[in-house]
């Protein structure tokens, strides 16, 4: 919503350039899109090491836990 507001008041302010705005911002959503895969993926490998380095510890402690 305050990202709909805000371009609300840059088409008051400046229509072209607004304009311009909406017009690219599928052209950036698109460039942008493999990077944001990059970092899923990355967050997922990190988190398999850390769950993989962690696993010993969690069975240690596993019989203990009430």
């Amino acid at each position: 919503m305050l990202t709909f507001l805000l371009w609300c008041f840059l088409f008051v302010m400046c229509w072209p350039v607004a304009l311009l705005a909406l017009v690219l911002y599928p052209f950036i959503w698109l460039l942008l899109l493999p990077f944001r895969l990059v970092g899923i993926a990355v967050h997922g490998v990190l988190a398999l090491f850390s769950a993989a380095i962690m696993l010993p510890a969690r069975l240690l402690s596993a019989p203990f836990r009430i």
